[in-house]
């Protein structure tokens, strides 16, 4: 076999963790995939994979090996897209990751622009509240709110998010605005159980405060839809509610006490390898994020 494609195979079973779904991946048998990695391993004169019964996991070896396949693998691929001029035109799927409510309110609106942009495209949204692994599930821009780990991916900040206590002018009226966080325990208050799991809030200065959850919810939608309607208070972020502050029906509260914002940032992980798909989808998305005045 072409150790090229021996690598391809390596590479594969590598991020599935799996010979029988990589066969799968590259319609071949799973004894063909296994006689691929072994010849690779007979090749190099090193094991690659440790494989039991239920897992397939690499070896100190395949981790280096995998990483240098992967560069390899990409610079080829980079020199055939620009010798072809796909390197220089969108082409194929574009993935794109970002948490459910950000995602559907901002990220939405220019993945459709970019697809208007370009008709050949096509793309896939995945909007999840939860930390999704970009390399294992096939993703090719994220959009993250919250400080990045060390990841060695590419990372543009394009704004920032304030944690924001809210509630309506009709409850308001009725049981004053709270001027202290320890004012809050006076209050009744609706959380999102997805962003908010610890009842300790965080303030300036490092102020805690333990909070009594009157009312949890397992969507940031229901707790501020709780809010709106005047029922109680409810801790979200900021631009989740812009529409209802611009129609008066929410107002923030203990602004002076809100801890520092949470970054913003556009993140792919193929750095100047990336496609054109990709560079094309994450140039637009810098911009209108960067131009949204709701992230400013």
């Amino acid at each position: 076999m072409d150790r090229l494609q021996a690598m391809r195979i390596f590479v594969k079973v590598a991020e599935t963790g799996s010979f029988s779904e990589t066969a799968r991946h590259v319609n071949m048998s799973a004894p063909a995939v296994t006689r691929a990695v072994a010849a690779l391993e007979d090749l190099i004169g090193a094991r690659l994979f440790v494989r039991t019964t239920r897992s397939v996991k690499m070896t100190e070896s395949g981790t280096r090996y995998y990483e240098d396949c992967r560069r390899i693998l990409s610079d080829i691929a980079e020199a055939e897209a620009a010798a072809g001029g796909s390197y220089a035109t969108p082409t194929g799927t574009l993935a794109v990751t970002a948490s459910a409510l950000f995602g559907q309110m901002h990220v939405l609106p220019i993945m459709t622009e970019y697809l208007d942009h370009y008709p050949g495209m096509r793309a896939r949204s995945f909007f999840v509240d939860r930390q999704v692994n970009i390399v294992e599930e096939g993703i090719d821009v994220a959009v993250r709110i919250g400080r990045l780990p060390d990841s060695g991916f590419t990372a543009i900040r394009v704004g920032t998010v304030r944690r924001v206590i809210c509630g309506s002018p009709a409850y308001f009226d009725r049981h004053g605005v709270p001027t202290t966080p320890a004012d809050l325990k006076h209050h009744r208050i609706a959380a999102s159980t997805t962003a908010w799991a610890s009842p300790e809030w965080r303030f300036a200065q490092d102020q805690r405060v333990t909070i009594d959850l009157t009312l949890q919810c397992n969507t940031n939608e229901a707790a501020i839809a709780t809010a709106r309607a005047g029922w109680g208070l409810a801790r979200v972020l900021h631009y989740q509610i812009g529409p209802a502050l611009v129609a008066g029906e929410l107002q923030i509260v203990l602004a002076d006490y809100e801890e520092p914002p949470l970054p913003i940032h556009v993140l792919h992980p193929e750095g100047r390898h990336a496609p054109a798909k990709v560079r094309a989808f994450v140039d637009l998305a810098v911009t209108r994020l960067r131009e949204n005045r709701l992230l400013n």
